[in-house]
C-alpha cells in the first residue's frame, strides 16, 4: 500500500526531471503534484518573512541543542564513514524570573539548515513548493530563548520525543513543540540524520537528505528505502532515550533540566512518517507511554508489507490523527491504522480527523504557508492541496488543543474530556468509534 509522503514524491519529481520513477514517486506519495505546480504568481527581489503563532501555555519557553554520536552504531545511510551523528532540540518551561534576560532568542532553523531548506534542494521548495530563494528562512525566530533557565517548583515534568515526517527537519512542527513547553512539557525534537532535509552539525558540517538521490536513481526499491529509514528513525529514538537517562549526558545540559525530566512519563508524537515511528517505537521500547500518530501510514509498499506494530498491536494509550486527503481519513480506511486498532489490547485507542485537511496540516505549513500566500510568494492552490480548505489558524489550533489533551491524559493524569466526543470547540474535529 502506499505510503502517505507527499514531500519525498515531490522531492523525486524534481530530481528527476521526469515522471517516469515509479518507484519511489508512485509509493511514498501517490496524490502529490510536482514541486513547479507551486510557482508563485508573481515574485519580486525582496525576499519574505514568515512568523510563528505564539504559544499558549503559562510557561515562557527555553531552548537548547545537543551533538549526540552513538557509538555502537555506523551510519546507516553511510556505511564505513562513521558512527551514527544525531542532532536533539530540548524545549521546555523556563522560569520567568531570567527569561528575558537569557543570551538570545532561538531561531526556527539553524542558519546553514535555513539556507538549506530554501534551496532547490531542500524541503521547503521541493517538499512544499515554496520557490527557492523567495523566503528568508533564517529571519523567522521561535518564541524561546536560548540556554533560559529552567521553571522550578512544579516537580518533574513529562518528556514527550518529537519526530517529524520523511524528508522533513526536526523544525518542523515548532509551534506544536513550543506550546507544549509552554504547558509544561519537556519536548525532545530529533533529527533523523540524512532522513531530514538538512542537518547542521558540528564543524561546519551540513549532512542533507540521500532521499532524493535514491529517488532519482534507476532500480532503487522503495520498500527497502523505507524498512532502512524507519529501523534507522527508531534505533534514533531508542538512543535518543537512553541518553536522556545517561547521568553523564543529563550533567552537560543547562542547570536544572535535568533533573526537571519525568523519564517514567515519556510520550512520544510525529507527523507522517515521524507518527509512524511513534507507534512503531512505543511497540518496541516499553520506555514510551503514550503515542500520537498524526497522519502517518504504518506499512510498506509490496508483499509483506505490514507493520509489526499494526500486526501486534500496541497495549498502550494511542491517539491517530487523519486528514480529508484521499489516502486518509479514519481508521476504517486504513488498512494499516485498522489493523492497530484490531489488534490492540488493554489501552485507551481514539482517532480524530481534521475535516478538510491535508498532508500538511499537522505542521508549521498550517501557520507558515497561509502567510506566504497573503504576501504572494505562492499561490492559494499550493495551500489548499498541502494544508487543506481549513484555516490554517484552525488547524493549528486543533493540533495543539488534541495532543496536549491527550498527553495531559495519560503522562499527566489530567483529563479535560476533549477526547471523550464531539466538541463546540472544534467543530471541525470528527470522532471514529
Amino acid at each position: 500500500m502506499p505510503v502517505n509522503e507527499r514531500a519525498l514524491r515531490r522531492r523525486a519529481l524534481v530530481a528527476a526531471g521526469a515522471l517516469a520513477l515509479t518507484g519511489l514517486l508512485g509509493v511514498f506519495a501517490p496524490h502529490a503534484r510536482a514541486a513547479s505546480d507551486g510557482a508563485a504568481p508573481s515574485m519580486t527581489t525582496a525576499r519574505a518573512h514568515v512568523r510563528l503563532p505564539e504559544p499558549t501555555g503559562p510557561f515562557p519557553v527555553g531552548t537548547t541543542t545537543r551533538h549526540l554520536v552513538d557509538t555502537s552504531r555506523e551510519d546507516p545511510w553511510h556505511p564505513g564513514r562513521g558512527h551514527r551523528e544525531v542532532m536533539v532540540g530540548f524545549w521546555y518551561p523556563a522560569a520567568h524570573a531570567g527569561w528575558r534576560t537569557a543570551a538570545r532568542t532561538a531561531p526556527h532553523m539553524e542558519r546553514r539548515a535555513a539556507a538549506h531548506f530554501g534551496s532547490p534542494g531542500g524541503s521547503g521548495h521541493l517538499g512544499y513548493r515554496v520557490p527557492a530563494g523567495a523566503v528568508d528562512w533564517a529571519a523567522t525566530t521561535t518564541h524561546a530563548r536560548v540556554d533560559a533557565p529552567v521553571a522550578r517548583g512544579a516537580g518533574v515534568r513529562p518528556v514527550v520525543l518529537y519526530s517529524a515526517g520523511l524528508g522533513d527537519p526536526r523544525t518542523w512542527n515548532t509551534s506544536l513543540v513550543e506550546d507544549l513547553a509552554s504547558r509544561g512539557y519537556v519536548v525532545v525534537t530529533v533529527d533523523h540524520t540524512y532522513d531530514s532535509s538538512e542537518v547542521a552539525l558540528p564543524g561546519g558540517r551540513l549532512a542533507r537528505s540521500v532521499l532524493p538521490g535514491l529517488a532519482a536513481k534507476r532500480g532503487t526499491d522503495p520498500a527497502r528505502v523505507l524498512r532502512k529509514a524507519m529501523k534507522a528513525r527508531v534505533d534514533d529514538t531508542r538512543f535518543v532515550l537512553d541518553r536522556l537517562g545517561d547521568r553523564k549526558h543529563r550533567l552537560s545540559l543547562p542547570h536544572g533540566l535535568a533533573a526537571a525530566m519525568d523519564l517514567r512519563h515519556v510520550g512520544m508524537v510525529g507527523h507522517s512518517a515521524g507518527g509512524f515511528t511513534a507507534l512503531q517505537a512505543m511497540h518496541d521500547d516499553r520506555r514510551i507511554r503514550a503515542a500520537v500518530n498524526m497522519d502517518g501510514t504504518m506499512e510498506f509498499p509490496g508483499p509483506g508489507g505490514t507493520s509489526s506494530v499494526s500486526r501486534d498491536g500496541v497495549d498502550r494509550p494511542f491517539l491517530l490523527m487523519g486528514t480529508d486527503a484521499a489516502d486518509s481519513g479514519e481508521y476504517g480506511r486504513q488498512p494499516s491504522w485498522k489493523a492497530l486498532w484490531q489488534h490492540s489490547r488493554g489501552g485507551w485507542r481514539g482517532d480524530v480527523t481534521l475535516t478538510g485537511s491535508e498532508h500538511g496540516a499537522y505542521t508549521d505549513a498550517a501557520a507558515l504557508l497561509p502567510q506566504l500566500a497573503r504576501a504572494g510568494v505562492v499561490r492559494q492552490d499550493t495551500v489548499r492541496e498541502d494544508v487543506g480548505s481549513v484555516r490554517g489558524e484552525r488547524a493549528v489550533a486543533v493540533t495543539r488543543a488534541y495532543v496536549a489533551s491527550f498527553l495531559d491524559r495519560f503522562l499527566r493524569g489530567r483529563d479535560d474530556h476533549l477526547l471523550d466526543r464531539p466538541s463546540s470547540r472544534f467543530p471541525e474535529v470528527r470522532y471514529a468509534r
